[in-house]
């Protein structure tokens, strides 16, 4: 008779968290940021429909990475538990801490008790009424809540991108500057200095100033004016820098 084969626990969860970061590593990188006007999402994905920023409430957005049908399994259940809050009692109730505590609880959940984890990370962002009450909140696979400030890189060679990132932060640029800053972060994702065109972008805002609803999507032609003025900028910049 064979002995069944027994595996620790600490063994065991750090399959499971090696596992999951493999898969998400494989994945595009999304950015989340503070800009002058509220918090800017800029992810690289060349779907038009399968999206990976979204809106969950009025003040609230979701971005993630990884795999898209588990992600999409929790938007979906975080707008449910939004609304269901928001109606039950006050739509003032809903708040980002809430939403990424749920999320965090499920993760966990997932992860503990499941062979297989979620290959997921995402964001839950709140835009306040002064930057200093914006909420940034990133939940990893297994469910850890980290209270983000000014910006947060998920997916991909997030180390690469975090640290391109850093060199042109400005928490109180203007949008067309705080998306050059975005996509030139993303753009050195594999290591090679390349061009990003709207084509290949998903870029939303949540606008401290728009009335009830703060979300919005930026594409098209305002889409290619933002990157433009954001180009023209940065030039501008690096000529005044070098003169």
């Amino acid at each position: 008779m064979s002995m069944p084969f027994y595996v620790s626990p600490e063994q065991s969860m750090k399959d499971k968290a090696d596992y999951a970061r493999k898969g998400i590593a494989r994945g595009r990188s999304a950015i989340a940021m503070q800009y002058d006007g509220g918090i800017l999402f800029v992810a690289d994905n060349m779907s038009r429909t399968l999206h990976k920023i979204s809106e969950l409430y009025d003040r609230i957005a979701f971005a993630a990475v990884g795999r898209y049908n588990e992600f999409e399994n929790l938007r979906l259940a975080g707008v449910r538990f939004a609304d269901t809050r928001g109606y039950a009692y006050d739509r003032r109730d809903v708040n980002g801490r809430m939403l990424a505590n749920a999320y965090a609880q499920t993760l966990g959940g997932v992860f503990s008790e499941s062979p297989k984890p979620w290959e997921v990370e995402i964001v839950v962002a709140e835009v306040g009424d002064d930057p200093g009450s914006d909420q940034l909140y990133r939940i990893t696979f297994d469910g850890s809540v980290v209270d983000e400030r000014d910006f947060v890189v998920m997916g991909g060679s997030t180390e690469q991108v975090t640290t391109a990132l850093q060199e042109r932060f400005a928490k109180e640029a203007p949008l067309p500057r705080a998306l050059a800053s975005a996509t030139h972060a993303l753009a050195h994702e594999s290591g090679e200095d390349r061009e990003l065109e709207a084509s290949s972008l998903e870029v939303a805002v949540l606008e401290r100033e728009r009335e009830h609803r703060k979300f919005r999507r930026l594409h098209g032609e305002r889409l290619n004016r933002l990157i433009e003025e954001g180009r023209s900028g940065g030039s501008a910049e690096q000529n005044g820098e070098n003169s």
